[in-house]
């Protein structure tokens, strides 16, 4: 199956009163390059969580972000009044020293470091957490994906079609382009004061439609299509194989353009890396 290696999903949660998001970003890149952006309190799951992400997507760069608020009003605040206490009596004996002084509030008492106690996170039940929201996320990261994959292997398929149809046009034109060319060449011989030899003559058109043949490049090219459609078919992912094959179709219609002998056969080689430059940008997003 071809996937695309752009795409975006998210997922949330409540666990232990608090709400949990997780979110993934997926972009085209050379080789899997994975990025776990967590809460320092979270820096134990990186590594499990990093191990997932790579078990299911073997290329592209891929960016997963997690992060939680509390939920308001979940349970009562958890206040450690011992150090509200020792806090008071200290700014109260502070207070006496000073020429004059201001009241605070409850809430500066508050926000001061250990008044509010923390619940303690069941590392296991967390981990688990973690893991079961970033599955959820991946499925529909990876459906994603498909879903766009289909799309451009559809998109590869035509413009495989078109490409087959011009190959098939320049094979079809080549005994017409090399009797033209044979024409042309006795038609300069013609304007030669004495008459060539024979065998000289046949083996200078010999030699020149040597030069001109391109019947080994169309022959490849067709290969090469072929390949790309059997690669299209394939379920393990064929990104970097694709690219590879782009690179030689290009490099064959780069000869068949050098060796045109004709406006026609020109312009088949031109159309024809259109089409494979069309191609090669949406190889550049295949898994």
């Amino acid at each position: 199956m071809i996937k695309s290696m752009t795409a975006y999903a998210d997922a949330e949660a409540i666990v232990q009163d608090l709400a949990w998001s997780c979110e993934l970003r997926s972009v085209n890149h050379r080789y899997c390059d994975i990025s776990v952006k967590l809460p320092e309190r979270l820096r134990f799951a990186e590594m499990d969580l990093r191990r997932m992400i790579g078990d299911r997507v073997k290329r592209g760069k891929i960016e997963c972000c997690f992060s939680f608020k509390k939920i308001a009003n979940a349970r009562p605040l958890a206040v450690n009044y011992d150090l509200v206490a020792v806090l008071l009596e200290a700014a109260a004996d502070i207070e006496g020293r000073m020429l004059q002084s201001r009241p605070f509030s409850a809430l500066e008492v508050l926000a001061f470091p250990g008044v509010q106690q923390e619940n303690e996170w069941d590392k296991q039940q967390l981990l688990q957490t973690l893991l079961e929201l970033l599955t959820k996320a991946l499925e529909d990261l990876l459906a994603a994906r498909a879903r766009e994959g289909a799309q451009i292997k559809d998109l590869l398929l035509e413009r495989g079609r078109k490409m087959t149809h011009l190959v098939n046009a320049a094979q079809g034109r080549m005994p017409e382009v090399m009797q033209g060319l044979r024409q042309k060449f006795m038609l300069r011989i013609a304007e030669l004061a004495r008459e060539p030899e024979a065998d000289r003559l046949e083996q200078e058109l010999l030699l020149w439609a040597q030069k001109l043949d391109v019947s080994e490049e169309l022959d490849r090219l067709a290969l090469h299509i072929n390949e790309v459609a059997h690669s299209l078919g394939q379920s393990e992912p064929v990104g970097r194989r694709l690219d590879f094959l782009m690179q030689e179709m290009n490099r064959e219609a780069n000869t068949l353009g050098s060796k045109s002998a004709d406006r026609e056969m020109t312009q088949i080689s031109i159309e024809l890396k259109v089409l494979i430059e069309q191609m090669r940008e949406q190889v550049q997003n295949i898994e």
